[in-house]
């Protein structure tokens, strides 16, 4: 019974958290247009107002409106967050699944330049790279991208450890087979789902290293609104507003959050189905068996 009412409550839970995904991925595309005022209007006469039926958040210091603001700053932030993980997924996972197929000497070397970029300080790197290649979002971005990548290096290299031991990557290599071949063959399909989870997670990851950058003024620059630099402006004001950074901290807990639960359910789903196909291995070699026997007979 306990068993039951906790299954169900997971699966509530990942519903919900799906939901808040798929309403924030319409944020990201269509967050502008759905702003129901100009979130670079100021209001001389509206400053650091609470929530009204005019202002459903309030205003900031500039009298400018919060919820405006909130759903114009969600496509810096929320797509600045995807490309970022996916930098990360394209410098990180390929030469991760390749470095299990290279010589020992080019498996220590990459092993060693993963373990340097591991070890760099994350906010010092954004703002030389940013300082390097100019205050930008793509320089953010990259930036972020770049050091997310030994995380998908490691999760790829360890799935693809795995596969490579494998009796047909085995026969694949002894008869010839190229590392590109055996790879897109072989390993990229039982890979795949270990990197669909990580890029889940990673999604949350991301949007909060944006939100950091852009809290510091690093990336977009105001008036322009991201999360980050709302939070960031609305904590100059507590004394006046103390409800003021609520709104786009609450909108970066609550993605974060959701991104994390949805990773974490197809990981389990992930795991189940693969459970389920090696249980259902054996019982179909021992029919297969089974058949061949009777033939015979």
């Amino acid at each position: 019974m306990t068993g039951s009412k906790s299954s169900s409550g997971g699966r509530w839970t990942v519903r919900l958290s799906l939901l808040f995904v798929a309403a924030v991925t319409v944020l990201a595309v269509a967050g502008p247009v759905l702003a129901p005022i100009d979130p670079l209007a100021q209001d001389a006469g509206q400053l650091l107002r609470g929530a009204s039926t005019e202002h459903l958040l309030g205003t900031d210091y500039l009298g400018r409106d919060v919820l405006s603001r909130l759903l114009a700053g969600a496509p810096a932030s929320l797509l600045s967050a995807v490309a970022a993980a996916l930098i990360g997924l394209v410098v990180g996972a390929l030469p991760g699944a390749l470095s299990a197929f290279i010589p020992r000497a080019g498996e220590w070397l990459a092993l060693r330049v993963v373990d340097a970029l591991l070890a760099l300080p994350f906010i010092l790197f954004a703002i030389v790279f940013a300082a390097l290649l100019g205050n930008g979002l793509v320089q953010a971005t990259t930036a972020i991208g770049l050091l997310i990548a030994p995380g998908f290096f490691r999760v790829s290299r360890a799935a693809t450890l795995r596969v490579r031991d494998a009796q047909y990557v085995e026969a694949a290599t002894l008869l010839g087979a190229s590392a590109w071949w055996v790879l897109g063959r072989h390993v990229w399909r039982q890979v795949a789902p270990t990197l669909v989870v990580a890029s889940i997670s990673a999604l949350g990851s991301a949007l909060l290293a944006v939100a950091s950058l852009t809290f510091l003024g690093i990336g977009v620059q105001p008036p322009a609104p991201t999360w980050g630099g709302m939070l960031a402006s609305d904590l100059g004001y507590l004394a006046q507003r103390p409800e003021g950074p609520l709104a786009p901290a609450l909108a970066i807990i609550l993605t974060v959050g959701a991104l994390h639960l949805l990773a974490d359910a197809v990981r389990d789903r992930v795991g189940t189905s693969a459970a389920r196909s090696r249980a259902d291995r054996p019982r179909a070699d021992r029919s297969r068996a089974t058949g061949q026997e009777s033939a015979h007979v």
